[in-house]
């Protein structure tokens, strides 16, 4: 698999060019991760730290359901990796977890996400709650938030890979 990634033209209108942006680096945390085996993949690689690749996937995925699913279209949809025993569950990852499993459902939750998301103009407010503040977050916001979410970890992705194997780049 080799993901191509590509910018939104410079003259997109406000959507397309957040929706572009946020495919952007969705398609860039793939990046991150192709040609690597499970083991790697489950690698916590900068000390002491337990974040591995597999793992910010896995919390992508979380993210996106989250997001997307529960506050946007205020779904009942449950946690995929993480538990009120394990708060940061994604990111404990065993011998079992495989890169088929975790890319799997972080890609299910992005389709979930386009989905949802469709449904909806920039303005609109979600249906449903932020789970700690309350607020209904406009899809604008919900996109913007994305955004930043993937950019920040994109920038972990890039240090735990280049510690796996040296790999550098954009």
């Amino acid at each position: 698999m080799t993901t191509k990634r590509l910018e939104p033209a410079p003259d997109a209108d406000e959507r397309t060019m957040l929706e572009g942006w946020l495919e952007y680096h969705r398609q860039t945390l793939a990046v991150k991760c192709e040609g690597l085996t499970d083991a790697q993949l489950r690698t916590a690689a900068v000390a002491p730290s337990n974040l591995s690749l597999m793992g910010l996937v896995r919390h992508a995925a979380e993210t996106e359901r989250s997001w997307y699913r529960r506050v946007l279209a205020d779904e009942d949809a449950g946690p995929l990796h993480y538990s009120d025993e394990d708060p940061d569950g994604e990111f404990h990852l065993t011998e079992d977890d495989t890169w088929q499993e975790a890319y799997a459902g972080w890609q299910a939750e992005i389709e979930a996400a386009r989905r949802n998301a469709a449904g909806f103009h920039l303005d609109d407010l979600s249906r449903g709650k932020h789970r700690r503040t309350g607020a209904r977050p406009s899809l604008r916001w919900i996109h913007t938030h994305m955004i930043e979410e993937y950019a920040r970890h994109n920038g972990h992705a890039d240090l735990i890979r280049e510690c796996l194997d040296g790999a550098t780049g954009e």
